[in-house]
């Protein structure tokens, strides 16, 4: 068995198993190191030297953890469940009623994933801060919340994958776009950023599609206690905000993201929102540093999973086995294009599965698809699509991706939903296995 899909399937047996991700995301580092011939202590250096690419991610999820944390300080997300749950308690209400609240509610947490991919650029740090409020709602309504995890990761995922704004510039215009051209130059290919929406739409359709068989998966109603939720004892912020406050939250979520498109860094674009909010008076600047502090404690567990993530991804590199998972397959395919995109999109799954990155998967598969693309006649859109379906699949049921760990944390603050059989299965059943149909649809007929 080829040592990287020995070691993607160690990673996810034992996160299934309930061991830690960060741990199984070592253990399997070096099951796969092991097994393609790789001495401990190479193994160990190319895991070391790895770590330091998971840092900047780390880093940039604490800062938006900690910008995320002083927008709750504003008070919009407890304002927010105190009306639905106001709502939700008033006497006399029909079950025509509950069930307008429990979809407006779903309707409306996709709508926030979009805005925190887009033009609010905080990405998963959203969620811990404006979903735990919103439990007590869910129980009421015996929401199942495997299908809230499902519109969540739906929501952050599918937006950088066809829209270029925010993080979808990044992963389309910058990483998408400039692997492949770098990776095709030899070959005569040059593709335009405006390319990439067009290739990512029939993709972004499958998404779409496993959202609704979702729906349509977890419709019933499921049984929760009503425990505490981590985060309630909270103080709540002032619910009267001067126009000069008001003006200068704008002036935190435009600049966020304004600095983030011009950097290309989501660290700066949080420090920039985090220092208006800060200026704003919606919290005392004495209280600065444990804002900080707690926002970096809400994506802790985020950030070291990135971090190992990264060291699994060296590794897995410095194997030198990726290649040969796609020569091996090649050797496999023949000249029949249907089963080459067939077969790079279960391959790129696999990667993704255990890096838990689209954005770090596709400078790995992007030398090593375009050539063989190209060579199969595939046009530059259809590429496009393979490449960036490729990287996208596993992204959403990972367990170590942030499209799953962010709703996790969200979803499991009062300690009733499972990251493995709550989030990452039900993900990964309703959106990879649509996302790799459209893929290979997208992939043949552009």
């Amino acid at each position: 068995m080829n040592a990287v899909v020995l070691a993607v399937v160690v990673m996810v047996a034992l996160s299934m198993m309930r061991v830690s991700v960060a741990f199984a995301l070592v253990l399997a580092s070096v099951v796969g190191g092991l097994a393609a011939g790789m001495p401990m202590n190479t193994i160990v250096q190319a895991f070391n030297d790895g770590l330091g690419g998971g840092a900047g991610v780390a880093l940039a999820y604490a800062t938006l953890g900690a910008f995320a944390v002083a927008l709750s300080q504003t008070g919009i997300a407890q304002r927010l469940s105190a009306r639905v749950v106001a709502h939700v308690n008033a006497s006399g209400r029909t079950q025509r009623e509950m069930a307008v609240v429990k979809w407006g509610m779903l309707g409306c947490l996709v709508l926030a994933g979009f805005a925190a991919e887009t033009v609010v650029p905080v990405h998963i740090a959203f969620i811990p801060i404006l979903v735990p409020p919103l439990l007590h709602v869910m129980n009421r309504l015996q929401l199942d919340r495997r299908l809230t995890a499902c519109a969540l990761t739906f929501s952050i995922t599918m937006m950088y994958m066809a829209v270029p704004v925010g993080f979808g510039t990044i992963f389309l215009n910058d990483i998408l776009i400039g692997n492949i051209n770098q990776a095709g130059a030899a070959e005569g290919l040059a593709v335009s950023t405006a390319q990439a929406p067009l290739a990512m739409l029939i993709p972004a359709l499958g998404m779409v599609a496993g959202l609704a068989i979702a729906l349509f998966s977890y419709r019933g109603k499921r049984q929760y206690a009503d425990r505490p939720v981590a985060g309630e004892h909270r103080l709540e912020a002032d619910t009267r905000l001067t126009r000069r406050q008001i003006a200068l939250i704008v002036a935190a979520l435009v600049s966020a993201l304004a600095v983030q498109l011009w950097t290309g860094s989501m660290v700066f674009g949080g420090l920039v929102g985090f220092g208006f909010l800060s200026m704003s008076g919606v919290m005392r600047w004495r209280d600065q540093d444990d804002v900080t502090t707690q926002g970096m404690r809400l994506m802790a567990q985020v950030g070291f999973i990135m971090i190992a993530a990264a060291g699994f991804a060296a590794v897995m590199k410095a194997s030198g086995e990726i290649p040969a998972l796609v020569s091996g397959s090649v050797e496999l395919i023949g000249d029949q294009r249907g089963v080459a995109a067939l077969v790079m999109l279960l391959v790129g799954l696999f990667i993704t599965m255990g890096i838990g990155s689209s954005f770090s998967t596709v400078p790995i598969i992007a030398s090593i698809y375009v050539p063989l693309a190209l060579g199969f006649g595939f046009s530059p859109l259809a590429v496009i699509a393979l490449v960036g379906t490729a990287a996208a699949l596993g992204d959403a049921g990972s367990p170590a991706s942030d499209s799953t760990l962010g709703p996790t944390a969200g979803l499991n603050a009062d300690g009733q939903h499972d990251h493995i059989w709550d989030t990452v299965v039900p993900t990964f059943l309703h959106f990879n296995l649509p996302l790799m149909a459209a893929g290979w649809i997208a992939a043949m007929i552009l």
